[in-house]
């Protein structure tokens, strides 16, 4: 895939001689860029695939199979709940089961999902209006909170959580101290990707539609979750002779797994659509300022959800399956914490960091990869390997790194998890239900409430992430438009890396 070469020239075709149909965008004509009267080009006409096809179709079908499957253990598990909701009881306090979660904390996830929702929605206006502030508030936040919070389970006599509140809250006293001289050229990166949302495409009316699908089937998913926990868990349970299958414990855990799985995955793919479709508009944006292509949010997502969506599943599971291995990890840690093995506990935590490295590294360079893919249509693979040449051949991790736009945003989606974490415990103190008399359930309460605040605030927030990573991508091959149609953009970058000048394979 390539950009219209009646577009543009020619300044990187070399990197790429062993497969031109995947050349990135060339600068030498300039058409579409230029202000002389024509129509605005299509996306489709900018964007131009020469030979359109459905890149990694195996990974596409299979979400489409898993999802399913989500689909009907949902349906049936929730039967089981409806036809015995009298023991479950109907609302807060009026739950009599002991074996597995209730009505109680289905109206707890409601109070989650909406905490999540309001302060996502919040800090995205914060970030379009506040855009200057917005990092040091950020930091500033986040550390008063973490140490107010560990300060609070501390007491709790919740010994567990407060360490690791106070762990991560010295963490981020100790990046921020390190962060502060990057702080300027982070906000002119923050303030040109917002200045780009504002005047350029639907950038956020397509986060507010994305967060508000990410609180919908965090809903959804959570219903679920307690429904299973009703079904299918041994005991006294009048639900085992309700709809299909029998109850035991294994049984419970097994489709926990499975549901939990298949939302990772469903709320990565969800995200990575919407980022692949902003990247498209701030794509034509890199290249067609002065004429700016119609439609381009429009048929940005329409490739994200045809000829490039087996890829953003593809790049979605990878993530998906570390993050329901650090999940575990992070379940099983809490356990050994609330049944007083400190030595199971620290085992686990450490763990746990080794899993996020991973993590962190592998959605690092999936953030720049489904960018390639958005502007270059790529497979997964191909984008990914290119991806990483770009980082190594011109050493674009040093400009990346200078950017602190994605460790704020990643830490709002922290806090913002924090939040509903601790949301979740005071819940579980007042209320009382007498699943969790013993404290059985808060590890699990705790972390599944953590993982819904920090969803849906991480799909709020990737338009942002996305501007930021398009940016750097078409820079790397097309430093040549940075210079002539973003100039103080360019001048900035210059000054912090003057490498960018160097089109990646030149």
């Amino acid at each position: 895939m390539a950009v219209t070469q009646q577009a543009h020239g020619g300044a990187s075709d070399s990197y790429f001689t062993s497969n031109e149909a995947s050349a990135p965008p060339a600068t030498d004509k300039a058409r579409y860029t230029q202000s002389n009267g024509d129509a605005p080009p299509s996306y489709d006409q900018v964007f131009e695939l020469e030979k359109p096809k459905y890149n990694d179709l195996w990974a596409a079908i299979l979400f489409v199979v898993v999802f399913l499957g989500f689909v009907a253990v949902s349906a049936i598990s929730i039967q089981g709940y409806a036809a015995t909701k009298g023991s479950n009881g109907g609302g807060i306090y009026d739950g009599r089961t002991t074996f597995g979660l209730t009505t109680n904390t289905v109206i707890l996830f409601a109070f989650v999902l909406a905490v999540a929702f309001t302060f996502s929605l919040l800090y995205l206006v914060m970030v379009r209006f506040l855009t200057k502030q917005i990092i040091w508030i950020t930091g500033i936040l986040q550390i008063v909170f973490g140490i107010g919070t560990a300060i609070f389970y501390f007491v709790r006599h919740y010994y567990s959580a407060a360490v690791v509140f106070m762990i991560f809250s010295v963490f981020y006293i100790i990046c921020f101290i390190s962060w502060i001289p990057r702080i300027p050229f982070s906000v002119f990166m923050l303030r040109t990707a917002i200045d780009v949302s504002r005047n350029f495409g639907h950038v956020f009316l397509v986060s507010a539609l994305g967060g508000l699908a990410a609180t919908a089937f965090g809903a959804w998913y959570s219903v679920t979750l307690v429904s299973i926990y009703v079904k299918y868990s041994p005991g006294n349970n009048p639900a085992c002779s309700q709809g299909a299958g029998r109850c035991s414990s294994g049984k419970v855990i097994g489709l926990l797994v499975f549901v939990t799985f298949a939302a990772f995955w469903a709320s990565e793919v969800l995200k990575n659509v919407i980022h692949v479709s902003i990247s498209g508009v701030y794509g034509s944006w890199y290249f067609c300022s002065r004429n700016f292509p119609k439609g381009a949010t429009r048929g940005a997502a329409k490739r994200a959800l045809t000829t490039s969506f087996g890829s953003v599943a593809f790049g979605s599971l990878v993530v998906s399956l570390i993050q329901m291995l650090k999940q575990i990890v992070s379940i099983a840690q809490r356990q050994e914490a609330a049944t007083g093995s400190t030595l199971g506990a620290c085992c686990f935590c450490v763990l746990g960091c080794l899993i996020s490295l991973i993590e962190w590294a592998i959605s690092f360079l999936n953030e720049y990869a489904f960018s390639f893919i958005a502007l270059y249509g790529k497979p997964y693979i191909a984008a990914a390997k290119d991806t990483w040449r770009m980082m190594k051949d011109r050493g674009f991790d040093v400009l990346i790194n200078e950017c602190l736009v994605n460790p704020v945003l990643t830490m709002a989606a922290v806090f913002i998890g924090y939040l509903c974490a601790l949301l979740a415990y005071l819940y579980l103190i007042f209320t009382k239900p007498a699943y969790n008399s013993t404290g059985s359930f808060t590890p699990v309460v705790l972390a599944f409430s953590f993982l819904i605040g920090l969803q849906i605030t991480n799909i709020f927030l990737v338009p942002i992430k996305s501007g930021i990573a398009t940016i750097f991508v078409a820079a790397s091959f097309n430093p040549e438009i940075l210079g002539r149609d973003h100039p103080e953009l360019y001048a900035k970058m210059i000054a912090v890396y003057p490498a960018v000048q160097t089109a990646v394979g030149v």
